[in-house]
């Protein structure tokens, strides 16, 4: 019974993940999973805003900034009832499951800067590609698991996770030029934290599949740090599952995150959000992060730096940077200061 034992645990700790300290950098232009001007500029928003600098400024972290990727403005007429700019929403995501399959397996993290939500469906399909036993925690106001048939705006930023896991598969008709996107993540494997507006078929989805899920009333009544704990536990109760995180800036209070297409009050706080990536970052497994629905062109300067500098914060935390501070390299004691004689 021992010896079992002792193998049992040599084997568990075998498959230990180890941390990346490299990252791999991907903008996504795209904004037509919804209805707002504006999402597609945040890529070069948050770019512009230091994205690149900040993240070097970590210690030990490697950072490689792959471009952004190619998006398509010719739509084909395809005829989707209740599901609008279909194949410009496929193209986008097809390049980007690719581009972030080569990002995962140049050895980094991928960290996807959108763009509307509708870009999950890439950076899902693409982590599932490279790390078939991943888990997904998303984060959010909404649980973005609608079909076209339960959807009341027909937008696709709404839609990734129900385009997405297998056991929705039946529910879809089908889809002109997705054919290359195989539904084959397991909603089993998906937790969501920070819901506080969710569909009535949403919310039938959540409960049917006993999707383990913390919204905003849980967050505040068991607090963040007990939250995303219990949720890897669920998810990954061997501490050793691939994460990949979905981060929408509408998970922050609009107070916090102002220039965002669907705002909801009462939401995260920044510092539980950063403490929430924080505990992420702790485990060394995350391999995968989108940040996505940042749109410079809502609210005026202030909101627009204020939502960009909240989205490079959850970044960061999540990537290693430490709020307790970093010593110089290489140096180990105060700088003496040195009498002139002159």
């Amino acid at each position: 019974m021992n010896f079992v034992r002792i193998f049992v645990r040599k084997m568990s700790q075998n498959t230990i993940l180890k941390p990346l300290n490299r990252v791999g950098v991907i903008g996504v232009p795209f904004e037509k999973g919804q209805k707002k001007y504006g999402v597609s500029i945040a890529p070069a928003a948050v770019r512009a805003a230091g994205l690149i600098d900040e993240l070097k400024e970590i210690d030990g972290l490697d950072v490689k900034d792959f471009g952004d990727i190619e998006t398509s403005s010719c739509e084909n007429n395809v005829n989707v009832n209740n599901m609008n700019h279909l194949p410009l929403v496929s193209a986008c995501n097809k390049n980007l499951s690719e581009r972030v399959s080569h990002v995962l397996k140049d050895g980094r993290i991928a960290v996807t800067v959108g763009g509307d939500h509708s870009i999950g469906v890439g950076t899902v399909d693409g982590h599932y590609n490279v790390n078939k036993d991943m888990i997904l925690i998303w984060v959010d106001a909404h649980a973005d698991i609608n079909t076209n048939k339960t959807s009341e705006s027909g937008s696709a930023h709404g839609m990734p996770v129900a385009l997405l896991v297998r056991e929705l598969s039946d529910y879809w008709p089908y889809l002109p030029t997705m054919d290359w996107q195989v539904p084959r993540f397991s909603i089993k494997n998906l937790g969501y934290i920070g819901l506080r507006s969710v569909d009535k078929y949403e919310r039938l989805a959540i409960e049917k599949y006993n999707v383990p899920t913390f919204t905003m009333e849980d967050v505040d009544l068991h607090g963040v740090e007990k939250s995303i704990t219990h949720l890897l536990k669920v998810l990954d109760p061997e501490n050793r599952k691939p994460i990949h995180v979905s981060f929408d800036i509408d998970s922050l209070d609009a107070l916090e995150a102002p220039s965002t297409g669907t705002p909801v009050r009462g939401g995260l706080t920044l510092r539980e959000a950063i403490k929430l990536m924080e505990i992420i970052h702790a485990t060394g497994r995350l391999r995968a992060i989108d940040l996505v629905e940042i749109n410079p062109a809502i609210g005026n300067e202030n909101d627009r730096k204020r939502t960009i500098e909240a989205g490079l914060c959850v970044l960061k935390a999540a990537l290693g940077f430490s709020r307790k501070g970093s010593p110089p390299k290489g140096i180990t004691d105060l700088p003496i200061q040195t009498i002139s004689n002159n």
